[in-house]
């Protein structure tokens, strides 16, 4: 089953590689006997459906997350592998998106109007009479 990141971008299952293993928490009966943790890992570096643009914004996005250019998403919320596999992908995926997002509108530096000065202003000195009466009158 392909992962479907965006519209434009979908990884092919050949280049997921899956690993299951014990997890912890709740199972009843079969706990000790299903491997319902699941893995999911991705090879960026070498993943055919990037481009060499897209790939460079993953590794320097994503660089603490991945190693020797794999990513590893892990899943063990759920009692059941095919649920644990699913949420694996949707992990994945949004990583990836995530990853791939374009940078946020830089910030225009704006002046502060007129009247949130003048109420600045006014509240400053009313916490400063606030102050000024808490104190000991001064022996003049």
């Amino acid at each position: 089953m392909d992962l479907e990141v965006t519209p434009a971008l979908t990884i092919p299952s050949s280049e997921l590689s899956w690993r299951f293993s014990r997890s912890s928490g709740p199972g009843g009966q079969h706990v000790n006997t299903s491997d319902s943790r699941a893995e999911l890992s991705w090879n960026v570096a070498e993943s055919a459906v990037l481009s060499d643009g897209q790939r460079a914004m993953l590794v320097a996005r994503l660089g603490r997350r991945l190693s020797s250019g794999v990513i590893t998403v892990t899943a063990a919320e759920r009692r059941s592998q095919l649920r644990n596999r699913q949420t694996a992908l949707a992990k994945l995926a949004e990583l990836v998106s995530e990853g791939l997002a374009p940078d946020a509108a830089p910030r225009r530096p704006t002046k502060p109007t007129r009247g949130s000065e003048r109420r600045r202003l006014a509240t400053k000195q009313q916490r400063s009479a606030t102050k000024r009466q808490r104190q000991r009158p001064s022996a003049e």
